[in-house]
């Protein structure tokens, strides 16, 4: 018998995965990850630079999983998009079409930097900063809140009226300047598409974390690599996968940190490492975003809509 086609439009998508569920999924695949439990092949990058597009093409399996995913994300000036096709693990046939319009990259990007909190922010986080102002500047904190509630939060970005909104939505306030954005805060958040370095080491705080999600590509940099050198602690999602993008990267090329500096995010989760040692520790996490956080996030729609036909049944495709 065929095996059924779902499709799912991104408002189903949705209502199906919740941020508790996406985190803790996602914690799930960072240890499988680690712990050889998972499948995890390079990220696939297309530019498309006369209309300033960018492409990330990801895949990954979570061994015993019933779907395996490969996901296509794109971002153009004022616009991200993606679809993740799902696949049957036992015989390669496709299995869903999620039209999530980037969210289940944007839910799954903020629950990796939840995980990383909790196991590596301090116990009380009084202020959180925010350097940019797209959708993880709106992310980020929401999921932060339900893992280390906190009091205050400022965000930076490069347009006044761009913080200025992202402000308003969450609750925040607005700083001038990247350093006083960072000036005191436990958790920083860098999600900026920046090609060059924003954060000084000289700026942060003893104990503060630092979340950087922003530069998923090798030309994109948030971080000096001063404040890997200076850092207690370097985490990374992937080390094979930073040491070719993001932050990691950079600090490897300048030959200030050695990879075996780097601690991967699974390893914590799975407690083969420990996570934050003492309350001085000013640590990086380094998350360029790998295919079994979309797996992970994937395979929870996929079970709950199957579990509810009728967002689906209409759409069905018995090929």
């Amino acid at each position: 018998m065929p095996t059924p086609l779902v499709v799912l439009r991104e408002p189903e998508i949705r209502s199906l995965l919740d941020p508790a569920s996406c985190i803790a999924a996602v914690e799930q695949a960072f240890t499988a990850y680690a712990t050889g439990g998972a499948e995890l092949p390079g990220v696939i990058h297309l530019d498309v630079p006369e209309h300033r597009g960018e492409i990330h093409i990801k895949a990954g399996h979570l061994h015993g999983g019933n779907w395996y995913a490969c996901k296509f994300a794109s971002g153009f000036p004022g616009r991200n998009d993606g679809v993740v096709l799902t696949f049957d693990a036992r015989t390669g046939a496709p299995a869903g079409i999620l039209f999530d319009g980037g969210y289940l990259t944007d839910l799954r990007t903020a629950a990796a930097g939840a995980v990383a909190a909790r196991h590596l922010a301090l116990p009380v986080v009084h202020t959180i900063a925010i350097l940019g102002t797209g959708i993880q500047s709106r992310m980020q904190p929401q999921l932060l809140k339900s893992i280390r509630p906190f009091g205050s939060a400022r965000i930076w970005g490069r347009r006044r009226e761009a913080a200025e909104a992202a402000a308003k939505e969450i609750g925040a306030e607005v700083a001038d300047t990247v350093e006083a954005a960072v000036d005191g805060a436990q958790i920083v958040v860098t999600a900026t598409a920046s090609r060059s370095p924003l954060v000084r080491a000289e700026w942060l705080t003893p104990g503060a974390l630092i979340i950087a999600v922003g530069s998923d590509g090798p030309d994109k940099q948030e971080l000096d690599v001063a404040v890997l050198a200076h850092a207690d602690r370097i985490v990374a999602d992937s080390l094979a996968q930073c040491s070719r993008l993001g932050e990691i990267h950079h600090a490897l090329d300048a030959g200030v940190i050695q990879p075996d500096a780097v601690t991967e995010l699974g390893y914590i989760t799975s407690g083969r490492s420990p996570g934050r040692r003492t309350p001085t520790e000013l640590i990086v996490c380094d998350l360029t975003g790998v295919g079994v956080q979309d797996v992970a996030a994937a395979t929870v729609v996929m079970q709950r809509a199957l579990a509810r036909p009728d967002l689906y049944e209409k759409r069905i495709y018995n090929p």
